[in-house]
């Protein structure tokens, strides 16, 4: 396996480069199964979810093609000759439950793996179900597979969802616009994802209002059109290397950023004694005067503080001044990268879903593996503002939601390097 060799090297500046949106262009993707007519997305992540999600719509039949250097993917579903998303593709990546909607939808059946490790009573299947069966799908769970069927077709219906679900939002967002009638989602997800979502579907004929608030309306058309679309930027992507400059000092430009995608993130920062300023190409972030200051962090859907930049901002106050909490309140167990910061001579105490951060004035250098995405990312930043040398081991994780980290911050002058391994 791979491993990233980092080496504190002083404060960082020039240019990032945001790409787009993986969460985005992992739901767009889904959506040329809704129409027969092409679909292009443009400003599209290089990302190994991007190779998954392409490998599941081509099993299914579509053709996926990657154009200017993997930036554009052009997507056909005129002939699909396979409903079944087999477990071998859907086990890798649970975004690939997003099929499901478009599919029923469009052919009126679909039997699609349930994601890997994953119960029907689990959170993140159970509500894209319920909300299909609320259109008027009929479902049986059968070997881990949901064999999904509308012999009559989806009909519009008011879904209410008991908790904000990004994914089934959009599973139920997609299936609607086919639906008879009209559809209501109440308690929906307000991410820019879904926003994007419904701007793409507007372009290939969708009746859509409301995205980006807690209700969204659809009326139900016949059928749906091609259309090409700008993925959204990644406001992960985004916020993680905004806190470059913020941990080793500096001041980088985050080309293609924009405030609005990270509103909630900006204001922690702007408490903790960063600068963020808005320019011409995006972004520029830096550190105001002297050490960053402790502020505590309570994530929540959007727009409240992504827990997607949680283990990031952990690693920023691993260096703060003063004693932070953070505490997350969208998934369990992550806080496995406390322990390994902590090895860098970190000072963190958790207890359940809350993590208190203790700044020490410098980390060390060590050996550490990389427990998920996120936190890969948040140990390379702890490295990064580190003494000596930080090995990140287990980056496979990395690829997934990051393209060309060692490039990117090479550029601002980080001292980084793959490894691969044997």
């Amino acid at each position: 396996m791979d491993s990233i060799i980092v080496t504190g090297n002083g404060p960082l500046n020039g240019q990032i480069p945001i790409a787009g949106a993986k969460n985005a262009c992992l739901t767009l993707m889904p959506a040329t199964l809704l129409s027969e007519e092409p679909l292009t997305l443009t400003n599209a992540p290089r990302l190994s979810d991007i190779k998954t999600m392409t490998t599941l719509l081509q099993s299914l039949g579509a053709e996926v093609s990657q154009l200017q250097d993997g930036r554009v993917l052009a997507l056909s579903s005129h002939r699909l000759d396979n409903h079944v998303a087999d477990y071998d593709i859907v086990r890798k990546m649970r975004a690939s439950i997003l099929v499901l909607g478009p599919m029923l939808a469009r052919h009126g059946h679909a039997v699609v793996s349930l994601p890997g490790g994953c119960a029907i009573g689990a959170r993140p299947v159970d509500l894209h179900l319920k909300a299909l069966q609320a259109l008027g799908a009929v479902l049986e769970l059968k070997e881990g597979y949901v064999h999904a069927s509308a012999p009559q077709g989806l009909r519009g219906a008011a879904v209410e969802f008991p908790f904000v679900s990004v994914g089934a939002t959009e599973n139920a967002l997609m299936a609607a616009t086919l639906a008879r009638g009209t559809t209501v989602l109440k308690n929906a997800a307000r991410e820019p994802e879904i926003v994007d979502l419904a701007h793409c579907l507007r372009r290939m004929g969708a009746e859509i209002e409301g995205e980006g608030t807690q209700t969204i309306t659809i009326q139900g058309v016949d059928q749906l059109g091609g259309a090409t679309h700008p993925v959204v930027a990644d406001r992960i992507e985004l916020g993680t290397y905004m806190l470059a400059p913020a941990i080793c000092g500096g001041e980088v430009e985050l080309i293609g950023g924009r405030i609005d995608l990270v509103g909630a993130f900006c204001e922690k920062l702007d408490a903790a004694g960063i600068s963020v300023s808005e320019t011409a190409k995006g972004l520029k972030v830096n550190r105001k005067n002297g050490r960053v200051r402790a502020v505590d962090v309570v994530t929540s859907p959007f727009p409240g503080f992504p827990t997607d930049l949680q283990a990031q901002m952990m690693a920023l106050m691993c260096t703060a001044e003063g004693v932070s909490v953070l505490e997350e309140r969208i998934f369990e167990n992550r806080f496995m990268h406390a322990p390994e910061l902590m090895r860098m001579g970190a000072r963190i105490e958790v207890h359940g879903g809350t993590a208190t951060v203790t700044g020490v004035e410098h980390l060390k250098g060590a050996p550490v593996m990389a427990t998920d995405l996120r936190a890969s990312v948040s140990l390379i930043l702890a490295g990064l503002a580190a003494e000596g040398e930080t090995i990140v081991n287990r980056v496979y994780h990395l690829d997934r939601g990051y393209e060309r980290v060692e490039e990117k911050l090479s550029n601002v002058g980080a001292k980084i390097e793959r490894i691969s391994g044997q």
